[in-house]
């Protein structure tokens, strides 16, 4: 796509005329208050960017859902990753952000000003050259993401293969949607009515999750773009279909998101990866929503490579509500800690 065309694409999603048409329409629903959920981390920054909270009705109540996959990252990884860091042999390299990600007193920017050596990549690939340029060194790469990054990581980790890399690593957190939204649906303390469906994740993994949830919980919902007529057309045709009991799966970002998804993309996680149990921050151990690699790849496995004892006890302060905002529950203002112990 050319650059004006990806220009003129944009300036559609963000017409003020087409945006105050639907945000009318929304406001002139007059039924019962549903709760929809945004499950995915982007989304809630959007949302909160455009003001879109502000502009709904009393009985539209956005919820947001764990679809940010450092805010899931439990405790006990944190501390991992820190404990590496100190270690002398060892190069962490991570996204970005998780750098600030607290533990206790510390965290990896505060590690890295202390001296250790832990270095923002934006590409998993990049953990190849610096593994090749520093060889008496061990390259720990922090592997946090969903769906949407383990394709990549998964790239990182096949080559390394094939070229007989021996000294990079990555300390797997990854996990993956479908089982943390198949617990959500079921959770009658959220009442979830309808849901925001990731943009990105589905663009991986396509509409069939969706399609099996929206049958058997009776929850209908809508594949969303990131731009406010994105968001906001999600907002009112999930809303719609609530008030009218149409239980169905809207695809409104079919310009990136097929029903069968990205399958190349999925073949490289079947080949680096299988399912595993995996803990989530607040929420706790969720049967086969995680990601670890399979035997064929357990060279390249931190976790065994260097013999890491897992000390799975989370390490949150008292009065920590982190559970309840990454279900949904509250918002994260309502945290007392919010703002000061939490930041």
């Amino acid at each position: 796509m050319s650059n004006n065309n990806m220009n003129n694409l944009q300036m559609m999603f963000r017409d003020k005329e087409l945006i105050n048409n639907i945000v009318k329409a929304i406001k002139s629903y007059n039924g019962r208050q549903v709760n929809i959920m945004e499950v995915c981390g982007t989304h809630t920054m959007a949302i909160s960017r455009y003001g879109i909270r502000s502009i709904l009705p009393d009985n539209i109540k956005l919820i947001s859902g764990p679809g940010c996959p450092v805010c899931v990252t439990p405790s006990f990884y944190i501390r991992t990753a820190i404990e590496l860091a100190k270690t002398k042999d060892i190069i962490i390299t991570t996204f970005g952000d998780m750098m600030r990600i607290p533990y206790k007193e510390s965290s990896l920017l505060r590690e890295k000003a202390l001296g250790s050596d832990i270095r923002i990549v934006y590409s998993p690939l990049e953990n190849i050259e610096i593994a090749q340029s520093n060889p008496d060194k061990k390259v720990i790469f922090l592997s946090v993401g969903f769906e949407t990054t383990t394709p990549i990581i998964a790239l990182s980790i096949m080559e390394a293969f094939e070229k007989g890399i021996s000294n990079y690593m990555v300390l797997t957190a990854n996990k993956t949607i479908p089982e943390v939204m198949r617990v959500l649906s079921a959770d009658k303390e959220i009442a979830i009515d309808g849901y925001i469906y990731p943009g990105h994740v589905s663009a991986i993994i396509g509409t069939s999750l969706y399609k099996e949830l929206a049958e058997k919980y009776g929850i209908p919902g809508g594949i969303a773009g990131f731009e406010p007529l994105d968001i906001l057309g999600a907002i009112y045709k999930t809303t719609e279909n609530i008030s009218s009991n149409i239980i169905k799966v809207e695809n409104l970002y079919s310009r990136v998101v097929s029903s069968e998804g990205n399958q190349a993309a999925k073949t490289k996680i079947n080949e680096v990866f299988e399912e595993c149990d995996a803990v989530w921050r607040g929420i706790g151990c969720i049967p086969k929503s995680g990601l670890k690699l399979k035997h064929k790849y357990i060279e390249f496995d931190a976790w065994c490579k260097m013999e890491i004892q897992v000390k799975e006890q989370q390490d949150e302060p008292i009065g920590c509500r982190c559970g309840d905002i990454l279900k949904g529950k509250c918002l994260p203002y309502e945290c007392k800690l919010y703002g000061d112990v939490c930041t």
